[in-house]
């Protein structure tokens, strides 16, 4: 699994970096064929005070991409957001995945 975690306005310290990781096994833990996964942190540059920490991913997945964002005050609770959301994608194409489906019934006749 290829991960590229990159900052826009803002310096991926280590500590940053291990939060990301550890927040992204979650997914991992769920679904093991993911291939990429990419994270882009953004500290926006706006008079509004609120909702200015970013935090945007997409997930290569075998057959599909997902994609999903979040914004808040504090960059941390973005990122407990995003990865909710990403569970939740996550947890929905495994179960496209799965087959539900079940053999017609034979007739009598």
């Amino acid at each position: 699994m290829n991960l590229t975690i990159s900052g826009h306005h803002l310096e991926v310290t280590p500590s940053l970096r291990n939060y990301v990781t550890t927040k992204l096994d979650r997914i991992t833990r769920h679904f093991d064929q993911v291939v990429g996964i990419t994270v882009l942190l953004t500290i926006e540059k706006q008079k509004e005070k609120e909702r200015r920490q970013r935090a945007e991913c997409r997930i290569h997945v075998k057959g599909n991409d997902m994609f999903a964002e979040s914004s808040h005050e504090d960059l941390y609770a973005a990122l407990d957001e995003l990865v909710d959301k990403l569970d939740r994608q996550v947890g929905r194409h495994k179960t496209r995945l799965q087959d539900h489906h079940h053999p017609a019934a034979k007739r009598v006749m």
